[in-house]
């Protein structure tokens, strides 16, 4: 049996303090719950906001874990049957504890509207979040929550077996939290990168990029040596990757190297945007959505 029904994971940031009062004044009171983040300190302020609003969250259990560190992400997800975490931006800190969750057997929640993680999670974490049973339900936040449930409350309201079209409309006001901004500015800067995963992970993970022979050094394809067989000689040293390795981590896509051509001068053809330009790719290598819609949450079934 679990310590708990669900871990908080960022309850000292923004959003996670407004999930953690949230929580605090909407759970069951049977509900078995703990916040976690990576300062103590912090976590002990929120869980004394908490207690302000009711004396019983004066013990609520403090987790510290770091997504730089994967035996803390571990141990929380072993300890709890549902991990919410609204730490981000997720490309960058998300997939550790996707990683840990899978592995454990640990239903997942998070608030992305990083489309290109949800992507590399499907392709890096669903076929074991299956063997686990683990749950990975992503964008349960404003960027998909009031879109999907409005929808579905809607197709709900009107007659069945016939054509139904709906329109949605949102008004907002206020401004996004720094999180927010920082995933909008992450998801920009990565739009070539996203298309590329997203369109290996509608192929099912298989690499859609073209396949064809080794060049020379010199630009040209490698002749047959008078035996028949291709010359090695002369042929370029340098490996490289193709574009669905470069958009997800190689170690989680397994495709055929894509040959980087020669233009008229010598000059290569690599990858846009140039690898100077380009934002680090040593986030998370995968996007994971375990088939879990909102409409499937919200009916229990």
């Amino acid at each position: 049996m679990r310590t708990y029904d669900v871990v908080l994971f960022g309850a000292t940031g923004f959003t996670g303090g407004l999930t953690a009062e949230y929580l605090a004044r909407h759970s069951p009171a049977d509900l078995r719950w703990a916040l976690a983040g990576r300062n103590r300190g912090k976590l002990e302020a929120v869980r004394t906001r908490l207690a302000e609003l009711d004396d019983r969250f004066s013990s609520l259990d403090l987790l510290v874990a770091d997504s730089g560190d994967p035996a803390s992400l571990r141990a929380v997800a072993e300890a709890t049957k549902v991990v919410i975490t609204t730490v981000g931006p997720y490309l960058d800190h998300g997939e550790p504890l996707v990683a840990a969750c899978a592995e454990a057997g640990t239903d997942y929640v998070d608030l992305t509207g990083e489309p290109e993680f949800v992507d590399r999670m499907y392709l890096a974490h669903d076929r074991r979040a299956r063997e686990t049973g683990a749950r990975l339900v992503h964008a349960c936040g404003f960027d998909s929550v009031p879109h999907d449930l409005g929808a579905w409350f809607t197709v709900r309201q009107l007659p069945e077996g016939v054509p139904l079209k709906v329109d949605g409309y949102v008004r907002a006001s206020g401004m996004p939290s720094g999180g927010t901004v920082l995933s909008a500015l992450t998801i920009m800067s990565r739009l070539p990168a996203g298309a590329r995963t997203g369109s290996t992970a509608r192929a099912g993970g298989r690499c859609r990029c073209r396949r064809s022979t080794p060049r020379s050094s010199a630009g040209r394809r490698p002749r047959p040596s008078a035996t028949g067989r291709t010359s090695p000689t002369g042929t370029s040293p340098r490996s490289s990757t193709c574009r669905c390795s470069r958009a997800a981590s190689p170690a989680r896509v397994s495709c055929s190297p894509r040959p980087r051509s020669r233009r008229p001068g010598g000059r290569s053809r690599g990858s846009w945007p140039p690898a100077a330009a380009r934002a680090p790719s040593d986030g998370p290598a995968r996007g994971s959505r375990s088939g879990l819609s909102a409409k499937a949450l919200v009916s229990g079934s």
